[in-house]
């Protein structure tokens, strides 16, 4: 964040206007600055995308040092609030408090925690396994203690809905805001129907995560706010559009042997230097030539 305003708190004010809030993904430094430079109120740091960007499934690999150097990378780099995803807290209760201390400090809006059995899976792929309610209601007592600033928002999720059905879901999500998450997270519900049923369940803001190819339907953003959801993440939106651009392209690459027929795929080179920070590297040149 380029002032010293908590960033929370500038996300926590925007929770209580009315309409909802869209955040988009993003995983690296190129997909932060563009969603940064175009006006959203808040931006996703996605685990799924962070571990693709190292080369990793989303399946617990990602370590805790990896993670919050790119929260730190994003948060650092850019001007719009990031939810950051923090997987189960990288561990036990004294792993969350170091964890939410690092993203805190790392500059972090709002930190995502879930209540999966470590090491976590993908809240949208099979095998997904959660601890009992109890241990995650102490991780979110614990988060929620931890944090410098109360304007340091606490997203708690849980994955039960998939093997213990939506009512479990919808009662850890009660204990889960009774224990002190700002934000409720109720993942993978496989029907707008169940959507509804969450709406109706909490007065906390709740999250909608629109995973694309996942298991929760895609709605519009009109019929998410009917539902009652507050947030809709899109964690894959950007990872996934950019892979089928870069098969694009490198396909007509291996195919024709030249960039010559791609110059409407591109997004435009002088505008991409500047994206990345070239026109300060220009500017310290011209103040600060070499003799």
């Amino acid at each position: 964040m380029a002032n010293n305003a908590h960033p929370g708190t500038t996300l926590r004010a925007a929770l209580t206007k009315r309409g909802l809030i869209t955040a988009p993904g993003v995983y690296d430094m190129i997909s932060a600055k563009v969603a940064d430079g175009l006006g959203f109120d808040a931006l996703y740091m996605t685990g799924y995308g962070v571990s693709a960007s190292l080369g990793l499934p989303d399946a617990g690999l990602a370590s805790y040092t990896e993670m919050v150097s790119r929260v730190a990378q994003i948060c650092q780099g850019t001007s719009t609030p990031v939810i950051c995803d923090a997987d189960t807290g990288f561990g036990g209760l004294l792993n969350v408090e170091r964890t939410v201390k690092g993203y805190e400090a790392a500059g972090a809006a709002a930190i995502q925690i879930e209540d999966q059995v470590f090491p976590k899976r993908c809240g949208h792929t099979p095998g997904r396994r959660v601890v009992p309610i109890e241990d995650m209601v102490r991780k979110i007592k614990v988060a929620a203690a931890s944090r410098a600033s109360p304007d340091f928002l606490i997203v708690a999720r849980t994955d039960a809905r998939t093997n213990h059905g939506l009512e479990e879901a919808l009662k850890r999500g009660e204990a889960f805001a009774e224990a002190g998450a700002d934000i409720l997270f109720i993942e993978s519900p496989e029907s707008e129907a169940e959507m509804a049923e969450i709406g109706k369940r909490f007065d906390k803001p709740l999250l909608a995560n629109m995973a694309d190819g996942g298991r929760t339907p895609i709605l519009p953003k009109q019929r998410l706010e009917e539902l009652g959801y507050k947030l809709a993440i899109f964690p894959a939106t950007g990872f996934l559009a950019t892979a089928k651009a870069l098969a694009n392209v490198y396909g007509v690459l291996k195919e024709k042997g030249s960039s010559d027929t791609l110059a409407s795929e591109f997004y435009p080179f002088d505008k991409f230097c500047r994206l990345v920070g070239f026109e300060h590297v220009w500017e310290f040149e011209k103040r600060w030539p070499e003799v």
